[in-house]
């Protein structure tokens, strides 16, 4: 088949799919908006193009979102009407349509199947936008009308795709019916092979931090320390976990940008990132002691952040009702004890008591007695670590779950 892929930042949740097809003998290509030269990747034609203007100043701000979309998606357009030309008309288009490229494709090539990857539908109630009181949307009303806009997107892919696919049952449960019946659940997949328990690891980090099996390593990452994936409340914990255990030290690994969520207002914040924030909030109930133990680690390489994973005492993860990380199934596959908050993302991978612990996401007394408790229990925290990794291989393993159905998937797709 002739099969093309459509993502902002190709390959994304598409690194594993993609490969695996061009190996099965499809002539796959992948359009993107990065910025690379064009070429072959793991035997993926990538077809990069651009934008052609900007939105336009003043816009109305409920509309904004949709504008940027309809941008993208006409440069998506123009660079598929010159593929079309090259002669180049795909059976499949597999496509992430969070930033609007893939709206106008079927305009192009009316005739290909068109699936989707159905990362997260967005809701004004009962998700993320109204879950954390501390950050109450500005404009309560408002926001959920530039939330109905902002589907706009989703609504109008609905009208010209045949299929979804989405990573865990409670994203695709955001989706509205009907076309939350033709979604289709598979994770993205882990390589359980490569990430896994390692009794030998060590590791070095800045030069000079030197860490072994045995220590008291605490491990907490994101992509970038926001409230979304709580790290204003893991930092609050920190105090009491600390001044508890004398030997524990905390890493911390994640960038001071801006994933999903709203940047601090800097009128109140005077431009510091959120990481700054709460650093800075609780390092005056820190002694220094205490706060030399705390160690910000940035973004780390995929190794080195394995390794890290392999050393890990305990993972702690946070996040809201939102997409799920791949670092907290990475955490499962290597064998980590793991305190993750008890929120509905999180409780189709960990259960309480037996893949993990599950900790209110506000209850910042509760994070750090579960967090010393386990700390004090090598058994029961070698006990959570096996029993999750076992869930992540059975449940999420790349090579024998994960890809073999979304291959599957395309498959039905193509019909």
């Amino acid at each position: 088949m002739n099969i093309l892929f459509v993502h902002q930042n190709f390959p994304g949740q598409f690194r594993h799919l993609a490969p695996a097809l061009a190996r099965q003998g499809h002539r796959v290509l992948a359009m993107t908006m990065r910025q690379v030269e064009p070429g072959l990747w793991q035997g993926v034609r990538i077809v990069p193009y651009g934008a052609q203007r900007g939105t336009t100043p003043g816009i109305h701000p409920w509309v904004r979102d949709f504008e940027t979309k309809a941008i993208r998606g006409e440069a998506c357009f123009r660079a598929a009407l010159a593929l079309q030309r090259e002669g180049f008309e795909p059976d499949v288009i597999v496509a992430h349509p969070g930033w609007g490229e893939s709206l106008f494709l079927k305009e192009v090539w009316p005739r290909a199947r068109l699936g989707l990857y159905c990362e997260f539908f967005y809701q004004a109630q009962g998700a993320d936008i109204d879950f954390d009181p501390e950050f109450p949307p500005a404009d309560p009303t408002g926001d959920a009308c530039r939330l109905r806009l902002k589907n706009l997107n989703n609504l109008l892919h609905f009208e010209v795709a045949d299929a979804g696919l989405s990573p865990t049952q409670w994203q695709a449960s955001t989706f509205p019916a009907p076309f939350r019946d033709r979604i289709t659940v598979i994770h993205d997949g882990i390589d359980t092979e490569a990430v896994a328990p390692r009794p030998d690891v060590s590791l070095t980090l800045n030069g000079s931090l030197g860490l072994e099996r045995g220590d008291e390593i605490i491990t907490f990452v994101n992509r970038q320390l926001e409230p979304y994936r709580g790290y204003h409340v893991f930092m609050r914990a920190l105090p009491e976990i600390l001044r508890r255990r004398p030997n524990a030290r905390i890493m911390i690994v994640g960038g001071e940008g801006v994933s999903y969520g709203a940047a601090p207002d800097p009128a109140r914040h005077g431009g510091r990132s959120w990481k700054c924030i709460f650093a800075d909030e609780v390092r005056l109930r820190m002694a220094d002691a205490d706060w030399a133990r705390v160690h910000f680690l940035g973004n780390l390489p995929y190794q080195q952040f394995v390794s890290l994973l392999q050393l890990s005492a305990l993972h702690v993860y946070l996040t809201y009702p939102f997409v799920l990380s791949w670092s907290l199934l990475e955490a499962m596959s290597a064998g980590c004890a793991i305190v993750a908050s008890d929120t509905a993302p999180l409780r189709e991978a960990i259960i309480h008591g037996e893949t993990g612990r599950l900790a209110g996401f506000f209850d910042v007394p509760e994070w750090a007695r579960q967090v010393c408790e386990l700390l004090d229990d090598p058994a029961e925290r070698a006990r959570l670590g096996r029993r999750a990794r076992a869930f992540a291989r059975d449940h999420y393993d790349l090579e024998s779950v994960c890809l073999p159905r979304q291959l599957a998937w395309v498959s039905a797709l193509a019909g």
